[in-house]
């Protein structure tokens, strides 16, 4: 499904925000954006009805093809959805947003429950008798998400009747097109970069290891990372959209440099949040998967250094270089392969994690240099890396010398954050003030 959305909304949805920002022919944008996504989107799911036989086959589902269709509807409306999403977000309507996404959420969720956990239990009541078959099983969470998805869409019905009020424009899709390809590209080796390692993992981990455990090991003490993950996707969701409209202004690199500062605090904030209380963390999963607890660290900073890459993506876009972006992901692709199949047999989900930090560190270097030629940013790049080696000597310091002081490290821990708080103040003073006088 990750794959496929990326190939449905072939980067659209960027190239929506480069031509309809500061533009007088926005709808016109807006209408060809989502008329070709409509076709798009139709096509791939008549073509999956057609021959979900076939493809069910060969994905050993012979039995359920009707999976692959409903999968199929779930995929159409998100890619579709996409566009309107992207111009809710462009009209800074971050409300109706919220709204929609949290009813999508909430009616996955209510339905699965209602599915697989009421219905089973009260099989014998008129209302479930007549709407559950429980040789569906499993398939109700497919159900569930299209439902959900159904919905979503009902729900953007006037935002997407708003591309009714302008025309198709075949040369604009074509502009929009030879922009959005490359992100096309960018965004499948994106995905390799971000699934690969759960994949290899099976497959490369030693079985007298036992493989599954390591994987069901690595992936609850990333999901512990989830903070950083949430405050990286807000503010891509936010940032888009805010680079492309302030671009034409006189003073947009400052403003590009002074979000890219304070980007990077909030990420260190959390980074340091996280870890200095870890213990109440690890919590949220069971015991007998706290063993690699070792490697939340570096997942936090591994993500923290992606949203750096996409703070530092706005030049690329900005300047239509988009094949540069494709470049750059596709070579954190291949790093993340090398390091993966190299180093998983002997270190297992250890050398995942640390392969995510390497591929987008390198990522990061090479995209700053190449900004320098072609969109230069006077990044505050020496007080940023302070800051970061600020935040790891507060790391390291209560690692090695307080993680065992239970009575000291809940203190401990507010007065390093109060600490690594009260540098980046007088550090960002001035900033502050230039942004509170307007």
């Amino acid at each position: 499904m990750v794959f496929l959305l990326v190939i449905l909304t072939y980067g659209m949805e960027t190239g929506y925000f480069r031509y309809a920002s500061n533009s007088r022919k926005k709808e016109k944008v807006y209408t060809t954006a989502l008329t070709s996504l409509f076709i798009t989107s139709v096509l791939f799911v008549a073509a999956v009805t057609v021959w979900s036989g076939s493809i069910s086959r060969i994905m050993g589902y012979e039995s359920n093809p009707e999976y692959i269709k409903w999968l199929a509807i779930i995929v159409g409306i998100d890619a579709f959805t996409s566009i309107p999403f992207a111009r809710i977000r462009m009209y800074n309507r971050a409300g109706k947003y919220a709204a929609i996404r949290i009813t999508e959420v909430s009616i996955n969720i209510g339905l699965n429950l209602f599915f697989l956990y009421y219905c089973p239990r009260h099989l014998d009541t008129s209302l479930v008798s007549a709407i559950y078959n429980p040789d569906i099983g499993v398939g109700y969470v497919l159900i569930s998400n299209m439902i959900a998805s159904i919905v979503k869409l009902l729900l953007l019905t006037d935002d997407i009747k708003n591309a009714f009020n302008s025309t198709f424009d075949k040369k604009l899709l074509v502009i929009l097109l030879k922009y959005s390809y490359p992100l096309l590209i960018a965004g499948l080796a994106g995905t390799v970069n971000e699934v690969l390692d759960r994949i290899l993992l099976k497959h490369l981990i030693p079985e007298g290891q036992i493989p599954m455990e390591q994987l069901g090991i690595y992936g609850a003490n990333y999901k512990l990372a989830v903070l950083m993950t949430l405050f990286v996707q807000m503010f891509k969701y936010a940032a888009e959209p805010f680079f492309f409209s302030k671009s034409g202004d006189r003073k947009a690199r400052e403003l590009y440099a002074d979000v890219m500062t304070f980007f990077v605090v909030t990420g260190l904030f959390i980074f340091l949040m996280v870890n200095l209380y870890l213990d109440y963390f690890i919590l949220f999963i069971g015991s007998n998967f706290r063993e690699g607890v070792h490697i939340v660290p570096v997942i936090l900073m591994a993500n923290l250094i992606m949203g750096i890459f996409f703070n530092l993506s706005i030049w690329y876009k900005l300047t239509n270089r988009t094949m540069i972006g494709a470049i750059l992901v596709i070579l954190g692709a291949m790093i993340t392969v090398i390091v993966n199949v190299a180093f998983i047999p002997r270190y297992g989900y250890t050398a995942s994690a640390w392969g995510h930090l390497l591929c987008y560190s390198v990522m990061v270097i090479i995209s700053y240099i190449w900004s320098r030629k072609h969109y230069p940013i006077a990044y505050k790049t020496g007080r940023i890396l302070f800051y970061v080696f600020i935040a790891l000597v507060i790391f390291y310091i209560n690692r090695l010398f307080l993680r065992n002081a239970e009575k000291l490290s809940d203190l401990s821990g507010l007065a390093f954050l109060a600490l690594f708080g009260t540098f980046v103040y007088f550090g960002e003073r001035n900033t502050f003030l230039k942004y509170k006088n307007g």
